[in-house]
């Protein structure tokens, strides 16, 4: 198992109105992106290229995860935001250069 690139607690996890979990955690590892309840349990994981975090305008606590389709609202400190954005970008850009220089 490769190192955990992302790794943030206590965040709220939301699908539409319904929270889902209040302390959460969301992990980025072994090229994907998961969603864990506060106890552990896997609510959602994907791919990071079937993958898409963007900011929420208005608030920098906020981000808004889609995987594979589905959108979950992610409640989390500012400075943890800015680093999961970073994190997935940073995680698909070295898994599409590997795979290009595999396809050498």
């Amino acid at each position: 198992m490769a190192d955990t690139e992302f790794d943030a607690g206590g965040v709220r996890i939301e699908r539409w109105l319904r929270s889902l979990t209040r302390g959460g955690r969301v992990l980025v590892r072994d090229g994907r992106l998961e969603l864990l309840t506060s106890y552990g349990r896997e609510i959602d994981s994907a791919p990071l290229e079937k993958v898409r975090v963007s900011g929420w305008y208005g608030a920098r606590e906020r981000a808004v995860a889609t995987l594979d389709g589905t959108r979950y609202l992610l409640r989390m400190g500012g400075e943890r935001r800015e680093d999961l954005l970073s994190t997935v970008r940073t995680a698909r850009a070295k898994a599409e250069a590997e795979r290009g220089l595999l396809g050498r």
